[in-house]
C-alpha cells in the first residue's frame, strides 16, 4: 500500500441535534463508499450509524462519533465509536434484547445495529456515560446467525 492510498485519520463529528444526525449519516456513507463498501454493506452501516447516533442524542444527551478507516492488509473497514457523557446503561444485557426500550421506540436500536455490523462493543456504567463501538469490513461476510443454520 502506498502512502497515498492509506486510509484517512480519525474524524470526530458532534452529535447534538437532528441536523448532526443527518451529517453523521452522510459522512459515514461517504467514507464507506471511499473504502469500497458495496451498496448493501453501505446501507447496513449507515443504518447502524443512524440508530447509534440517535441513541447518543436521545439517551446520552448528545456527544460525538469518531469515524476511523481501517485496513488489515486484506480488507478495508470502518470503526465508528459513539461517545456520550449521559447516564450510562444500567443493564447492557437487557438493553441488547429486541423490544427493550426506555424511550418509547421499537427497542431495536442496539440489537438491530449489532446485526448490521461485524463487531459491536459497549463500554458503559451508570453515571459514567456510554461508548458504543462498531466495526464493519467491506468484504468480510458476517457469520451466519445460529437460527439460520
Amino acid at each position: 500500500m502506498t502512502p497515498a492510498s492509506r486510509p484517512a485519520a480519525t474524524a470526530s463529528l458532534p452529535i447534538g441535534s437532528d441536523a448532526d444526525l443527518a451529517w453523521v449519516r452522510q459522512q459515514v456513507r461517504q467514507v464507506g463508499s471511499e473504502l469500497g463498501f458495496g451498496l448493501v454493506q453501505l446501507t447496513k452501516l449507515v443504518t447502524a450509524a443512524s440508530e447509534l447516533a440517535r441513541n447518543t442524542l436521545v439517551h446520552g444527551g448528545g456527544g460525538h462519533v469518531e469515524i476511523t478507516p481501517l485496513d488489515n492488509g486484506h480488507d478495508r473497514g470502518l470503526r465508528l465509536s459513539f461517545v456520550d457523557a449521559g447516564p450510562g446503561i444500567r443493564d447492557v444485557e437487557m438493553a441488547m434484547t429486541d423490544g427493550y426500550t426506555t424511550g418509547g421506540g421499537l427497542g431495536l436500536g442496539l440489537s438491530g445495529a449489532k446485526r448490521l455490523v461485524h463487531e459491536l462493543a459497549i463500554d458503559t456504567a451508570p453515571g459514567r456515560g456510554t461508548t458504543v463501538t462498531v466495526v464493519a469490513w467491506n468484504s468480510v461476510l458476517p457469520t451466519a446467525r445460529p437460527d439460520t443454520v
